[in-house]
């Protein structure tokens, strides 16, 4: 079981309110992805969870038990940092044992665990090697079979991919999506990264200044955005936004228009412009557009052969306009 529940939770740093009162609903098995610019209090939001820092108020429930005042290690939960935190001169599979060692398992329950958590993760050619002998990914899974070996009621990623290079951070994606799909267990992970956000997510909790904007599926937030800032913040490219008159003629304090809505094309359209920056991706190719209601960002065909200095027309697809007021909040 992993249903995790945040009441009112608050968390001060002397005078300065970090994370003001929250609430929250992780359920048994969801895959959770914290998500926010730098500073939004993600980490510091995992931490509590975790009982790594104290709540100033409020309440935590681990499966309906108030938690708020458990240390981290009877709370049943396992974290996977940012930093790999292995010990050098031990071998993989006595790095993955050593939290089961210092529970005091018989050792033939230890092997047994070691040994299916290396066979999860693809490790199990490498339990005699030390961590210096291993690249960045595989000593990331080094660190996720140590924690998987506790049978915690639910993970906690802290940006465990944050070190890792782009290839490498693709490939572990898809390898904690895989193991979220093996053991059912709930996963609360945390990232500055929208990409890995939508693409790891069951439900994305979206952090500004301590406080939750939405919560919503990966698709969801894509489509309906509650507000400017989630909609500038879930999408790659980021939303387009244009306010005034154009805004005006369509009830709204501004507009919103992602690049992948925007058609373009060199005789006519809505909006005319000059190609600022054109950047070829093989399939798709990003335009930057330089138009009177500023810089304009289009996603469009990899065919498309326009350069620096093309002048071009943008039409945005009404059917995918978003409206703003002025409060920020979406005018549905």
């Amino acid at each position: 079981m992993g249903q995790i529940e945040l009441k009112g939770v608050t968390k001060r740093f002397g005078e300065a309110e970090v994370i003001p009162p929250l609430d929250l609903t992780i359920n048994d098995g969801e895959f959770v992805v914290f998500v926010g610019p730098s500073g939004c209090g993600k980490s510091t939001l995992l931490r509590l969870i975790a009982g790594l820092e104290d709540t100033s108020a409020g309440r935590i429930e681990i499966d309906g038990v108030d938690a708020t005042g458990l240390e981290p290690a009877k709370r049943g939960l396992a974290m996977v940092f940012q930093s790999y935190a292995l010990y050098p001169h031990m071998s993989v599979r006595k790095n993955i044992a050593f939290p089961l060692k210092m529970a005091g398992l018989p050792q033939a329950e230890i092997d047994a665990k070691v040994n299916g958590a290396a066979e999860v993760l693809n490790l199990t050619s490498y339990l005699e090697r030390r961590p210096g002998q291993l690249s960045g990914g595989q000593r990331q899974r080094v660190a996720i079979g140590r924690a998987i070996v506790r049978s915690p009621g639910a993970f906690l990623f802290d940006e465990p991919l944050s070190n890792l290079d782009a290839a490498l951070r693709v490939n572990m994606r898809l390898e904690i999506s895989e193991l979220h799909q093996t053991l059912k267990t709930t996963m609360i992970y945390v990232t500055h990264d929208q990409v890995e956000a939508m693409t790891m997510a069951d439900k994305i909790v979206v952090l500004q200044a301590g406080r939750i904007e939405q919560v919503g599926s990966p698709l969801e937030l894509y489509r309906t955005p509650r507000n400017r800032f989630v909609a500038g913040f879930i999408g790659s490219p980021k939303m387009n936004f244009i306010g005034g008159a154009e805004a005006a003629k369509h009830g709204a304090h501004e507009i919103g228009i992602r690049p992948e809505h925007t058609a373009v094309s060199a005789t006519e359209g809505l909006w005319q412009g000059k190609v600022s920056v054109s950047e070829h991706l093989g399939s798709d190719t990003f335009l930057h557009v330089s138009t009177e209601h500023g810089l304009l960002n289009v996603r469009t065909s990899g065919e498309v052969s326009f350069h620096h200095g093309d002048t071009v027309y943008l039409t945005p697809d009404m059917a995918n306009l978003h409206r703003f007021g002025a409060d920020g909040l979406a005018v549905r």
